[in-house]
């Protein structure tokens, strides 16, 4: 059962290590038994899925594009990719490359009225690549769309390799996107291995942004004195999950760890998340290709608490007013990606707890760890009781989980799956 809950303006009180608790007996007492359902398969790296109220889901593939499927079960290819076929319309900026491509997709709060869809994605429409976001109109028939704007163009993307894990071009996207129910947009960005990136007041990389329709910032943002003021918080890694606590309007992210300490955090505004992967900073001297984000030994196996000693996800003893997670996955980097609420009777105790889609990475030991993690989060926002939901779903990369209209969740898988996970 959701025990407490956080408030979109909360406090945040100085901590650094986020406490775990196991599940509770009586936390489990009114829990639901979970089935599935296949709703697509043999899809191309589905990435994110929005949702009308009748079940119609919009949803996007990495390196082919935007898509929507019909309550019939019909899809209609909507917003193509350079070197893709068959849509209404090709973006021959668009492109994929590395974990880049076209990502999360949100639908305007007053869709039934102006039919306007939001796509994130990496574009060579500039003098160099970018992530963007764009806005759209779909048709009445949701055949086709049309009237595309670039509302945000300057998102960094990375366009060369670079001597780390993961190294190639186009790590470190975020590319989440949500609307939260103030009526602004949500946007999660990645540190493309920049090493300057998240702590910068100018630079885009490693930030959540809050903007409106236009892609202008919205008011209250809180970021310090010459900071871009679409910058709501800053000091990230790689954000991929983003949600909103439906009682409280509170702001929760899930962030990927660099071989450790994924983490969950719930955010203030104007808050540092604490990350900082620069060069001779903090104790550390050089490090490969300016980027200290994997250091020590970052190509080998090491006591994952050893390493977040010397690398920290959130350093706050350099930046002791850092928004500390609430949970950090028992120090481990297994791949956090989105995240959603629970929502509904359906859902009996887990109503309004915290689901977060959990990839899977094993690098020097680590457990590969593909699920889904349900957390409790306290009234403070420093801990979290954790709990893996017993899927009956196979394992896999879970890359986005949604809440369709129906309070079914939805998972849609790297492998090509979406399933829809029913409680019973």
């Amino acid at each position: 059962m959701k025990t407490a809950k956080i408030g979109l303006s909360l406090i945040v009180a100085l901590g650094s290590t986020a406490l775990v608790a196991l599940p509770t007996t009586s936390a489990r007492a009114q829990a639901p038994s979970l089935s599935h359902d296949v709703v697509m398969t043999d899809l191309r790296a589905p990435w994110d899925m929005a949702f009308l109220e009748d079940g119609t889901m919009f949803f996007t593939e990495k390196c082919h594009g935007l898509s929507v499927r019909m309550p019939s079960g019909d899809v209609m290819p909507l917003l193509g990719m350079t070197g893709t076929d068959g849509y209404s319309l090709t973006g021959d900026d668009l492109f994929c490359e590395g974990q880049g491509g076209m990502q999360g997709v949100a639908l305007d709060p007053a869709f039934a009225e102006n039919r306007t869809i939001y796509v994130y994605s990496s574009s060579r429409a500039g003098d160099a690549p970018s992530n963007r976001v764009l806005r759209m109109t779909v048709a009445e028939d949701f055949a086709s769309v049309s009237d595309r704007v670039d509302i945000v163009t300057d998102i960094p993307y990375k366009p060369a390799a670079s001597n780390h894990p993961f190294g190639g071009p186009g790590a470190h996207n975020g590319g989440r996107i949500r609307f939260h129910d103030d009526g602004f947009l949500y946007v999660t960005t990645g540190d493309t291995h920049n090493g300057v990136g998240p702590q910068s007041p100018t630079l885009l990389s490693g930030k959540v942004l809050r903007i409106d329709t236009d892609g202008n910032a919205a008011p209250d943002n809180g970021a310090p004195d010459g900071f871009d003021p679409r910058i709501f918080t800053y000091g990230h890694r790689n954000v991929q999950g983003i949600a909103f606590d439906p009682d409280t309007g509170a702001v929760v992210i899930a962030e990927h760890g660099p071989w450790h300490s994924d983490e969950v955090t719930v955010l203030r505004a104007g808050g540092n998340g604490g990350w900082d992967p620069r060069p001779n900073m903090a104790g550390r001297g050089d490090c490969p290709d300016d980027y200290c984000g994997y250091s020590p030994n970052q190509m080998d196996g090491m006591d994952p608490a050893e390493r977040a000693a010397f690398m920290p996800m959130t350093d706050t003893a350099t930046y002791p007013d850092a928004m500390p997670p609430a949970w950090v996955n028992n120090g481990l980097s297994q791949g956090t990606s989105s995240a959603a609420f629970l929502e509904g009777e359906q859902w009996g105790d887990w109503n309004g707890n915290l689901v977060v889609g959990v990839m899977g990475i094993g690098f020097g030991g680590t457990p590969v760890g593909q699920r889904i993690d349900m957390l409790d989060i306290a009234e403070d926002g420093l801990s979290a009781e954790v709990m893996t939901l017993p899927l009956t779903v196979p394992p896999g990369r879970f890359r986005s989980v949604v809440l369709g209209p129906d309070g079914n969740l939805y998972a849609a898988m790297d492998e090509g799956e979406i399933y829809r996970i029913i409680p019973n």
